[in-house]
């Protein structure tokens, strides 16, 4: 009889870390395309907590991930998809790293001239943000219903269930 595995292996802690970066991530995004047309102080407040959360999240998925890649590169059939979901990962996590430093450099007065345009370049940023996320988030869609990466398969009778 076959055992199931233990839930809580390490390639496990990828899926388990990084669906709230995700959702804190597009949040941010969204509170700061409001806080840019309203500018409003607890708008740009609530964007700018949301945002460094979402990016220590990001960087925690980033570390989960390449924790959970060297189990799952051997499960899978097509690595390339892997490498390219880890590649785009690390373009969400910089590109949202830049715009919360952008942020940290208006709270401290950097380039004070500037201020309107760093404002709209976090809200670019934030953009293509969120659509390296989405892009990623799809490769590891694919990655795990295609290819099954971190997937238990269970015997044809489901036999370690009983």
């Amino acid at each position: 009889m076959n055992q199931i595995p233990d839930f809580l292996r390490t390639e496990i802690w990828h899926p388990l870390s990084v669906h709230f970066p995700i959702a804190l991530l597009l949040l941010a995004t969204l509170f700061g395309i409001v806080a840019f047309f309203v500018r409003n102080k607890q708008w740009r407040f609530n964007r700018d907590l949301l945002l460094l959360l979402g990016t220590i999240g990001a960087w925690i998925a980033v570390y989960t991930g390449s924790l959970a890649d060297g189990i799952v590169s051997r499960e899978i059939c097509d690595p390339t998809m892997l490498k390219s979901h880890e590649l785009f990962a690390f373009g969400v996590a910089w590109t949202y790293s830049a715009a919360f430093l952008l942020t940290v450099a208006i709270k401290l007065n950097v380039l004070e001239k500037f201020k309107r345009y760093i404002e709209i370049l976090i809200v670019v940023l934030m953009l293509a943000g969120s659509g390296l996320l989405g892009y990623t988030g799809h490769l590891g869609a694919q990655l795990v219903f295609q290819q099954g990466a971190g997937v238990y398969q269970p015997t044809e009778d489901c036999a370690e269930f009983e």
